[in-house]
């Protein structure tokens, strides 16, 4: 077997977006008051709006880090570990209840189809008290793969 070489695919918004939204495995990272990182794992969404969309609860420390400082990254991995993934740098925007119900049902929708009682999930979603983090992007890197330097498969 033939050793795979690394990739790195410069891509458009509209292709990012194509490429993110079959995608829902994703790390979001955030800053702590101190300014250290904190990485959540997540399920991610793309909105209609083109926003990267994640569905959390007010408390966590995602959305208090978000709240305060709303530039953050989104690494939108595949689900085969060594598939494919991009970094998304972007301005964060929490919404919470009542407001994120019906951005709730968008990412819902978009992620997973039609719910079967579109109703029962609203009222889950506002007893639960969840919130909803969308994304704009603003910068992203390119599409990449793991895999040696072109050179060194090359050189063999």
């Amino acid at each position: 077997m033939s050793p795979s070489i690394a990739t790195n695919t410069r891509v458009e918004l509209a292709e990012l977006l194509d490429f993110v939204r079959p995608r829902h495995r994703a790390l979001l990272l955030t800053r702590r008051a101190d300014g250290t990182p904190q990485a959540s794992p997540l399920t991610c969404g793309v909105d209609d709006s083109g926003r990267i969309v994640v569905s959390t609860y007010p408390e966590r420390a995602k959305a208090r880090n978000a709240r305060r400082d709303s530039a953050v990254s989104v690494v939108v991995l595949s689900d085969e570990w060594d598939g494919p993934w991009v970094q998304v740098d972007g301005e964060a925007e929490v919404l919470d209840m009542p407001a994120a119900v019906e951005p709730l049902v968008e990412y819902y929708r978009n992620i997973a189809g039609e719910h079967p009682d579109w109703d029962e999930y609203r009222e889950a979603m506002r007893r639960q008290g969840k919130s909803l983090i969308r994304i704009t992007p603003r910068r992203w890197g390119p599409i990449a793969t793991g895999g040696f330097p072109a050179h060194l498969v090359q050189d063999r």
